[in-house]
């Protein structure tokens, strides 16, 4: 809950800190070619808007209608005629103009959009790489996904065709307004007084609307988190039996979401009721006061006040159209404040010195070196460490976890600053910290009294917290890029990015001389790095090689394989530093004897700084320095340690394996059994839960082609997601009865405004009496027009629907897809929920209030002349429904091509453009629809114009059919406005649809019988591969298991995967009939890489990040033990735990495993001697079983597992 806060806090700062001014800033992010793209597409919009006032038009045909139709009328028929066709044809003109203007505004502001909003995502993630690992450490969690997200969504949205709109409607009225005023400026006032009245309207709501979102959006982004790391870290998730938990936790934030979203539905109720009472209150007004000086002779006919009138109408219809322009640029100005308050974040200094000869250098040294962590200040980490790395040599570092060998390494890469901690704890103490959370702003003076006051402190800094020199120079005074250039890392969780391995691989020469080379050059040097790694093993046996897509952080390779490649990456740029953070970790036996006799050969000539719990693999280092509570407490040689007895001894001690087996030796390593074909089974023990094994046949990197879900249509896809909240029945009644109301005020609309126009043919007291009863009766429509909006405002914006996360319950295959990646669903979550809200608003109401506008306008024509009602709505509506039909198909296109091409952040700016065709295209049919409005209109006045010369029709129906027809093309036209809304909606319907799970995914099996010895498992004749790759894994793989034993951790595979042939069965009962849920209630499964979500008293950090590995894993043991299982699943459990604390969590688990079963996947042969049955895996069948002691007899396998890493013989 303290955490929540701060973001809330946070979100206050920057909402404040999001002026007017930033809309300038998001349009510098455009080229110049851009912006003046952009201003033509703005003159473009107010031309359109300028020409689409034609109210000088209609006023004369309204005239020429009432002059012919008065007694003793001096007009011929065919003067009537002329003067119609003459007005009909300009209208006509008219329509041309804004055709053209309007789609070249809408081109290229949708286009510039797109890209405007490209560029600004590409400066948020450069300056986000820009800051210290503090900065992003202190950010909260989901934030960044969020941002260029949803957010950057809401930015495009409102600088692209929404904008266009505001100024085509803001011209609109400019232009309304001179015309109005230059024909009555006294009736133009008066009717002026209901728009005073909605913009006041308007100014005190949507500040309440802006602040009331900006909490929905906060409470959506801690949503976002759960999701995220709940997706990110799936495999835990489910074999903890934790979906049910972290599905509600993510409820439990979009309940808060749903809360404060309700608080925002009567804020809309308050703004379209009173701004619709006001707009109908306005007619009235108008023609009441218009009358008034019609019959005191300041007008002469029915021409200006007609004139005034529609004016009047286009200004209120502009403004109504103008508020969600608005709140979409309001939004848009206010999530941009999360872009710049990153950009605007001082970067760490870059610049410095460059080319030093690290090798002629010197030494590289800290000296007296304390640190903290910025996210736990009062936890020191590293206290006054002062080290030697020698040039040249290998210097290892080992201890128990926590103390301080990995922050070396950040230390060394300059993650964290030395120089940053007295500011930081000055910061934190003046209430100011680098994630933004800002006192208040300093003066300009102090500002700079505190730059001049920044050299001078800079040496009490260093002094206070030490240095860290190369030679005769500080890191700090390094070019960054330079100095990160000269580090070889590879780190205890290698990454990998879902790309090509030789992209992967390439991505180390980034700094380096070889940086801009071509092609050739870089795989060249890429091949030779994999080949000094010792990965081109399994590279060379993939179908495609290098050019093999490995999945999402590699997720298509082992560990031990994606490791290889990271130290390959590593090693390609020659570094002249080599830090290895426990990089042999992942890597089974003969894989770390292959992989350290590469790192022992490019080590040579080169400082090297090694970290390792595997003490084998530091064994000939140069120098070990063992390290306690960030201090160094021993240093020396391996022989020199050993000898003084101290804690590195003890360590030691803890790693050695028994090798009694009776009566004989152990055969060095090198031997004939090495040389055998057996030897090739001896790195086959890896873990399959989470990776592909290393013995998995070259095809592994291949991806079956998989039928893709049928769309469903819209009805469909949102008519499920309002079928499950049926329970909210009654605000779908509020919606439907709102929108009934407010659609039928259009028709009652016409028939009202045909009245009040023809009492100009009225004289003296019957035309004040008949003026007053039409504008009282106008009067009453808009109290009762006011009413339903109000309801229907409230309730359509009551109406939520959310995309849970219970996608976490399919079956772990679908995970493995790479569409499903953990990023593309957990944006899928943030942009589909809102996408769908954005239709089920009051968005939604709209097009119901159409429906009902369009079936009453064509009812009362039909009532009151079907002629020239057939030919209006035969002749212009079929056109407006295809054109919508055309724009909605285009607008599903363009969605669908827009969300897959941002799901992958990196990838967005170039592939986007690509969209560019579809929104050339989509604009057509658009603008088509929004203009159809003029023909229908001149072909309404000329037909009409035909009917009344013939005395066929008299005025009152010509102006019931014309408005009717009028307003019910402009409802059909606003219906199309939405397509945006409705596309995206279907989109993301079927986007949610798709990723849920299945009745048949979780269906009710049976329940495993508990036991008091633990669990019998059988595998009989099993065959196994993974659905998304068509590779055999197991091949009638049979063994029994009763106790505890060592074995590819298959069981938690089978929960995972069904597999394909043979039988598992558990204490008798067949593994795919049982029922998951209560199966994993009784199995415990504890992960290589571990993983922890927030929500700890002590804060974790976004994945653990603010603990160490091995303090990570230590808290997923007790994770796990805390459930008190039947089934322990250990997969390379205590592989980030150093020597001593690997023993004592060791002695934990032999502690806990009496009454139940444990299996254990080890590379570390020592936390597995004392199993009751170790079985030897290799090319998907087993190899060897039996005891420690047993297989150590055989001279087997197993045997020459065990020789490699003993350090006494």
């Amino acid at each position: 809950m303290a955490e929540e806060k701060k973001d809330e806090e946070q979100d206050k700062k920057e909402e404040e800190k999001a002026p007017f001014s930033n809309l300038w800033r998001i349009f510098s992010y455009g080229s110049k070619v851009d912006l003046a793209l952009m201003g033509l597409a703005f003159f473009c919009s107010a031309g359109a808007g300028v020409v689409r006032l034609d109210t000088r038009t209609q006023s004369a045909l309204i005239t020429d209608f009432n002059d012919f139709f008065l007694p003793d009328s001096p007009v011929s028929q065919q003067q009537f005629r002329d003067s119609v066709n003459k007005n009909v044809l300009f209208i006509v003109y008219l329509f041309i103009g804004k055709f053209v203007l309007s789609y070249i505004s809408m081109v290229y502001t949708l286009r510039l959009g797109i890209r405007i909003s490209a560029n600004l995502r590409l400066a948020y993630l450069k300056a986000l790489f820009r800051q210290p690992v503090a900065y992003l450490d202190a950010m909260p969690v989901g934030r960044p996904t969020d941002t260029i997200t949803a957010s950057s969504n809401l930015i495009q949205a409102g600088i692209s065709d929404r904008l266009a709109v505001l100024v085509q409607s803001a011209a609109l009225v400019v232009a309304a307004y001179a015309v109005a005023f230059s024909r009555s400026w006294s009736l133009t006032l008066v009717s002026s007084s209901c728009l005073l009245f909605i913009l006041l309207v308007y100014s005190l709501v949507i500040p309440f609307y802006l602040r009331l979102f900006k909490a929905v959006e906060a409470a959506n982004e801690r949503a976002t988190a759960v999701a995220g790391e709940a997706l990110s870290s799936v495999r835990t998730v489910v074999a903890c039996g934790a979906q049910s938990s972290l599905v509600a936790r993510h409820a439990v934030h979009v309940a808060e979401a749903r809360r404060r979203g309700l608080q925002v539905s009567p804020v809309v109720g308050f703004q379209l009721g009173p701004t619709n009472f006001a707009m109908y209150c306005n007619f009235a007004l108008t023609f009441w006061f218009g009358v008034r000086q019609f019959t005191a002779g300041n007008v002469s006919d029915a021409g200006p006040v007609a004139t005034v009138i529609f004016s009047v109408i286009i200004v209120v219809s502009a403004v109504s159209f103008i508020a969600n322009p608005i709140i979409a640029l309001s939004k848009a100005i206010s999530a941009s404040a999360r872009y710049f308050t990153v950009i605007d974040e001082l970067p760490v200094i870059a610049t410095g010195i460059k080319d030093v000869d690290l090798a002629g250098c010197g030494e590289l040294v800290f000296k007296d070196v304390t640190f903290a962590y910025p996210t736990r200040p009062g936890v020191t980490i590293l206290d006054r460490l002062s080290l030697v790395f020698p040039t040249g040599k290998v210097t290892a570092l080992v201890g128990p976890s926590g103390c301080g060998k990995s922050t070396i390494v950040a230390l060394l890469e300059r993650w964290y600053q030395l120089s940053d901690q007295l500011d930081h704890s000055q910061e934190t103490n003046n209430g100011k910290d680098r994630s933004g959370k800002v006192m208040d702003e300093k003066s300009t003076d102090q500002k700079d009294t505190d730059e001049k006051d920044t050299d001078e402190k800079d040496t009490d800094e260093r002094k206070e917290n030490g240095s860290i020199m190369i030679g005769p120079h500080s890191i700090d005074e390094l070019d960054l890029k330079w100095w990160r250039s000269q580090i070889g890392l590879v780190q205890q969780e290698p990454f990998s990015f879902n790309t090509s391995i030789f992209r992967n691989v390439a991505f180390g020469l980034v700094g380096s001389k070889w940086e801009h080379e071509s092609e050739d050059v870089q795989r060249q040097l890429v091949v030779e790095a994999c080949r000094e790694a010792f990965a081109d093993e399994f590279i060379d046996k993939l179908p495609e090689k290098y050019d093999t897509v490995i999945g999402e952080n590699g997720i298509k390779l082992s560990g031990g394989q994606r490791q290889r490649l990271a130290i390959a990456r590593s090693i390609i740029k020659r570094p002249s530093i080599l830090v290895l953070d426990e990089a042999t970790s992942a890597i089974d036996v003969r894989g770390e004897r292959i992989v350290q006799e590469a790192l022992d050969r490019v080590s040579k000539g080169r400082t090297t700084i090694t970290i390792a719990h595997r003490l084998s693999t530091i064994k000939k280092a140069d120098k070990i320095i063992v390290l306690r509570k960030g201090t160094a407490i021993e240093s020396g040689t391996h022989e020199e340690l050993l000898a003084r007895e101290g804690l590195y001894h003890s360590l030691v001690h803890n790693q050695q394996l028994d090798m009694e087996d009776g009566n004989e030796k152990p055969v060095p390593v090198g031997s004939e059994h090495e040389k055998d074909g057996s030897q090739l089974t001896v790195s086959r023990t890896k873990s399959t839960v989470a990776s592909q094994p290393d013995d998995a046949d070259p095809e592994q990197g291949l991806t079956l082609p998989e039928e893709s879900p049928k769309e469903q249509s819209l009805l469909d896809s949102v008519g499920v997601l309002l079928w499950e909240q049926r329970k909210y029945w009654i605000l779908y009644v509020g919606v439907l009865i709102g929108a009934a109301g407010c659609g039928a005020g259009y028709s009652i609309q016409s028939y009202l405004f045909s009245q009040l126009i023809t009492v100009f043919q009225l004289t003296g007291r019957k035309l004040v009496e008949r003026t007053n009863f039409w504008a009282l009766m106008f009067f009453v429509l808009a109290l009762a027009v006011a009413f339903f909006y109000f309801i229907l405002g409230w309730m359509s914006m009551s109406i939520s629907t959310v995309c849970p996360i219970n996608m976490i319950r399919k079956p772990i295959a679908f995970f493995d897809k790479d569409e499903n990646s953990a990023g593309s669903l957990t944006s899928r979550i943030s942009s589909d929920s809102t996408q769908l809200q954005e239709l089920l608003g009051p968005t939604m109401a709209f097009p119901i209030i159409s429906v009902f506008n369009v079936t009453g306008c064509i009812a009362i024509s039909f009532a009151f002349g079907w002629k020239l009602t057939l030919v209006a709505i035969f002749s212009a509506f079929p056109l407006i429904i295809i054109a919508m039909f055309v724009r909605v198909r285009y607008e599903v296109q363009f969605d669908k091509m827009n969300a897959a091409v941002f799901e992958e952040s990196s990838q967005f700016a170039s592939e986007a453009f690509g969209a560019f065709r579809t929104v050339t295209s989509l604009t057509l049919e658009d603008h088509i629809a929004d203009s159809l409005d003029l023909p229908c209109m001149a072909l309404c006045f000329w037909y009409g114009g035909q009917l009344l010369s013939t005395h066929e029709y008299d005025v009152l129906q010509f102006f019931v059919i014309y408005i009717a027809v009028v307003l019910g093309g402009q409802a059909a036209g606003h219906f199309g406005s939405i397509s945006p809304n409705l596309a995206q909606a279907k989109s993301a319907a079927n986007r949610i649809m798709s990723i849920r799970p299945s009745p048949d995914d979780n269906k009710s099996k049976a329940v495993l019988d508990p036991s008091e010895g633990g669990v019998e498992i059988e595998f009989k004749s099993v065959n196994f591969k993974y659905p998304s790759r068509d590779v055999p894994v197991f091949k009638n793989l049979s063994f029994t298991i009763w106790y505890t034993g060592k074995l590819s951790a298959l069981l938690t595979q089978a929960s995972f995967y069904d597999y394909q042939g043979g039988q598992i069965r558990l204490n008798g009962t067949e593994l795919s009939s049982l029922d998951l849920k209560p199966y994993r209630q009784g199995l415990s499964l504890v992960s290589q890489e571990p993983t922890l979500y927030q929500g700890y008293n002590t804060e974790v950090g976004q994945k653990g990040l603010a603990l160490s590995g091995g303090q990570k894993q230590r808290i997923c043991i007790a994770r796990a033990l805390i459930r008190n299982p039947q089934l322990l699943l250990l997969d390379e459990a205590t592989s980030s735990l150093d020597s001593e604390s690997e023993k004592l969590v060791q002695a934990a688990i032999e502690r806990t495993a009496k009454g139940r079963t444990v299996l254990v996947v080890a590379h570390r042969l020592a936390t597995v001697q004392n199993a009751d049955v170790i079985f030897v895996f290799g090319d998907g069948g087993i190899v060897e079983s039996g005891s420690h002691h047993s297989l150590l007899k055989k001279r087997g396998v197993y045997y020459q597992m065990v020789c490699y890493p003993l350090l006494h013989q």
